[in-house]
């Protein structure tokens, strides 16, 4: 009987693990920090825990943002409406029928000041998950600050910021990649001074996961992500040191529980190394921290209240990793938007992790397993293939460019697929245990009207504004891009003129050109 098993990324599994060649790794706290990036980790301070929200308006997004507040939530994370995503205004022919459906929408600075409504933003941890018209959300959130009083250099927070997995996975680019490296450098440059606690980028492989990849490729393509930002802003005379601290990265966590912490520790190591190679001497330049979010692929229309037992498994695979901070999907989310109640529960889940596992009272539990040494070993080595791979074609940018990253996912999405239809990957209530009654799950919904209601307030503030300020806004971002100059303080400037998004992601448009 062949009785061979591996784990999603191809790796054998042996039946049983010996301290054969297995690494002593240094202890937490130190390079290359395979095993944590603090040495008492949660010991000191427990992750960030954040729970994903933004849909209809922003009022209705604002009154979700109170009740997590009030649930023990200690960080923020906004999701955006596609319109807002891509750069066009609900007014937009495109927008209809996207408006406030997978997130929240946001056409001008009037909408941010109701997102944000009654809470403190120098108090409150803010991720938002936004990257062609990154620059123009942190420029609302900013003018919003200055109008709270807020003190600048105390906001904290993270803009995803990330458009090269956009090409590779995910879809929601307007420009092409060398100006869109352009408009990343500018917001590292401006916030290294203005905005000194900000991350102003966290490397995504949770899309290219989500897409379809490995465990390894996921690390190995959002590392090799991370390394062409990195000398994006060199090739800009930007500090190595000063940048890194200030670089995170946002992971996915599936159900192979193991490989997934394996999975955290190989990328810890794998990139201060890489950091190392590129010059950083900072300790704190040369540490990968990162956001984890429970995987979305992995979750079941199916018998979905299994899906509570499913993100247990990845929220604890991303503790045992070492995670910074921590989204948990609600159970109902295969099939729309989570309700109050699923968003609830995958709060509970976090916080039963933290305080009643004990999962949260060491620094890598699982650290001399052999079996998670081991396959952070395999992991590592696989992942650095690629990383070299990608160096040898010139970099990420060169690699996505001539379809290499999009082959290797959709390859590897093909399989897995093909796994599921031939059972010989076995997914509960889908290919195995299954049953006949479905089960009935409450849905989130959200107007169809809520696209009448933008319009309705984009022309009101429209018909207000002081017209000539926006156009003379406009012109000065432009004159930014042509002399080379950086953009940021005069896209802060337009938003405070009541400049709509889109209106600003049109004049890139006209002088950057679309990615086909």
């Amino acid at each position: 009987m062949n009785d061979s098993r591996k784990t999603d990324s191809g790796i054998e599994i042996n039946k049983v693990y010996t301290r054969d060649g297995i690494l002593d790794e240094p202890l937490p706290g130190h390079f290359p920090y395979t095993r944590g990036v603090q040495e008492d980790m949660y010991r000191g301070k427990l992750w960030t825990m954040r729970q994903y929200a933004g849909f209809s308006t922003a009022q209705e997004s604002n009154n979700r943002y109170h009740f997590l507040l009030s649930q023990g939530v200690s960080g923020l994370s906004v999701a955006f409406d596609l319109p807002t995503q891509i750069g066009y205004d609900s007014t937009h022919a495109l927008s209809e029928g996207e408006v406030g459906k997978v997130g929240v929408a946001i056409d001008t600075i009037e909408d941010m000041r109701e997102l944000f409504k009654g809470i403190d933003l120098e108090k409150v941890s803010t991720s938002m998950t936004i990257n062609s018209t990154a620059f123009i959300l942190l420029a609302m959130y900013v003018a919003v600050a200055k109008e709270q009083g807020a003190d600048l250099k105390k906001i904290s927070g993270t803009i995803q910021n990330d458009i090269l997995k956009e090409y590779a996975a995910r879809g929601t680019y307007i420009y092409p990649p060398k100006p869109s490296m352009r408009i990343i450098t500018d917001i590292f440059e401006w916030c290294s001074t203005a905005l000194p606690k900000w991350n102003t980028i966290s490397i995504s492989g949770y899309h290219i996961r989500e897409a379809g990849s490995t465990a390894v490729q996921e690390i190995a393509f959002t590392l090799s992500n991370g390394k062409a930002y990195v000398k994006a802003a060199l090739d800009k005379g930007l500090d190595i040191n000063t940048l890194g601290k200030r670089l995170s990265f946002f992971f996915n966590a599936h159900n192979n529980l193991f490989e997934e912490v394996a999975k955290f520790r190989a990328a810890r190591k794998i990139w201060a190394n890489i950091m190392k190679e590129l010059g950083a001497t900072d300790p704190k330049a040369l540490m990968l921290r990162f956001h984890t979010q429970t995987g979305g692929s992995t979750l079941t229309q199916q018998q979905p209240q299994n899906n509570i037992a499913r993100v247990t498994l990845q929220a604890l695979a991303a503790v045992l990793g070492g995670t910074q901070s921590l989204h948990t999907n609600g159970f109902d989310e295969a099939m729309g938007l989570p309700t109050e109640n699923a968003a609830q529960i995958a709060l509970r889940t976090q916080q039963i992790i933290a305080l009643e596992s004990g999962a949260a009272d060491t620094a890598d539990p699982l650290g001399g397993s052999y079996y998670v040494e081991s396959l952070t070993n395999s992991i590592e080595s696989k992942a650095w293939e690629l990383i070299q791979e990608i160096d040898r074609m010139g970099g990420s940018v060169e690699a996505i460019e001539n379809g290499y990253m999009q082959e290797q996912i959709a390859a590897s999405a093909y399989q897995q697929q093909r796994e599921i239809e031939k059972e010989e990957k076995r997914v509960v209530g889908v290919n195995c245990f299954t049953t006949n009654t479905d089960e009935e799950t409450s849905l989130l919904k959200v107007s169809d009207n809520i696209r009448n209601e933008q319009i309705e307030k984009i022309n009101k503030i429209k018909a207000s504004r002081d017209e000539n300020a926006v156009q003379q806004a406009l012109q000065r971002i432009h004159d930014a891009i042509k002399n080379g100059t950086n953009m940021m303080p005069s896209v802060i400037e337009a938003v405070e003129k009541h400049t709509t998004l889109g209106e600003i992601s049109d004049l890139l448009r006209s002088l950057f050109g679309e990615h086909k």
